[in-house]
């Protein structure tokens, strides 16, 4: 009996200190009630209280929480009745507030914000409920932010987290977004098909416009080579008929010997021609040949492989001892030779 004292005594005192020494943890904030009467709020940190007077009214969590919203079903403004959640992220500003104005804090948040959602959605048609989430989460976001500040509660962010349309009017959009990509497949390939018939037009145009060009350099080409040849032919016969004109006959020959060998040089070359013709009178060609050979040596010019000057043949003797050379006749004149190839 002597021992139970004592330990009843020191059981007291440790119970006396732990009830008036108080640890308050980071993220949290503790109200002190006297006599039941809020007096203050502890923060973090080591706090004693007076011994059966003061106690800790609530405990209260002063970090962000994320609250999830029920789905729920709403009419939109053309009376198409959607499923609709959201989050909602808030954060306790005033742990007084929010312990002694409200009686359920998350309760009412939540009540609060899917009345909330069923206004905004409803003023909205569906198209705008689905495409328009950043203006819902705005509108929400600014009510829930003026309901909650009385209860010392500050609403961060507002989301929805999902909109499920009735299946009949998925399958309607579906339908619509498909008739919509179609669409735009076809203008797209119209329009690739109208470029690339531009794009090929403008080939062809630039293609015949250098086509006409190279054309026109060609004849402008050509037009100067003729001109030169007949500037030449010009020259030429100028000579010739100076020389005519200064009664040089070896001009005469010159100029016909000239043409004469260039036809029969076509006439020989011809690929249809199997038979070659040579004319009976030879040897007035062979007359034509040394007329342009003495044309050449009168301006001082020997032809490349003339040979040296012939001697004189002796001339057959008559009966009364004189020379006299025998002209040829018509009737001597070798006949006309044929060769085939």
């Amino acid at each position: 009996m002597a021992f139970i004292l004592p330990l009843v005594l020191v059981v007291l005192a440790v119970g006396l200190v732990l009830s008036t020494i108080k640890i308050v943890p980071q993220g949290y904030e503790y109200t002190v009630e006297r006599f039941g009467r809020y007096t203050r709020t502890l923060h973090p940190g080591i706090t004693i209280l007076t011994p059966f007077v003061e106690r800790i009214g609530r405990r209260v969590n002063m970090m962000e929480q994320v609250m999830e919203v029920p789905r729920q079903e709403v009419i939109t403004k053309d009376n198409v009745t959607v499923q609709v959640d959201a989050i909602v992220f808030i954060q306790v500003i005033d742990a007084a507030a929010s312990v002694y104005k409200v009686a359920n804090l998350n309760q009412a948040i939540i009540q609060l914000t899917m009345t909330t959602l069923r206004t905004v959605v409803g003023a909205l048609d569906l198209d705008e409920v689905l495409s328009k989430r950043e203006v819902i989460n705005t509108r929400l976001l600014t009510a829930l932010d003026a309901a909650t500040e009385p209860w010392g509660v500050k609403a961060a962010r507002v989301e929805i987290k999902d909109l499920q349309p009735p299946p009949d009017i998925t399958n309607a959009m579906t339908r619509q977004m498909k008739a919509e990509r179609e669409r735009r497949a076809v203008i797209t390939e119209a329009d690739g098909e109208k470029q690339a018939q531009i794009t090929r037009s403008e080939g062809a145009k630039q293609a015949a416009v250098l086509e006409a060009e190279g054309r026109r350099q060609a004849a402008f080409l050509d037009a100067e080579a003729r001109e030169r040849q007949a500037q030449a032919e010009a020259a030429a016969t100028a000579s010739v008929s100076e020389a005519i004109e200064k009664g040089s006959i070896h001009a005469i020959n010159y100029f016909v010997a000239q043409r004469y060998v260039d036809a029969f040089a076509k006439l020989a070359s011809s690929p249809q021609q199997r038979t070659v013709i040579v004319p009976a009178d030879f040897a007035s060609l062979a007359g034509t040949l040394g007329g342009i050979s003495e044309l050449a040596k009168s301006f001082g010019v020997t032809p490349p492989g003339a040979a040296s000057a012939p001697q004189p043949q002796p001339t057959q003797r008559n009966r009364k001892g004189e020379g006299a050379a025998v002209p040829p006749t018509a009737d001597s004149s070798p006949p006309a030779q044929s060769f085939r190839s």
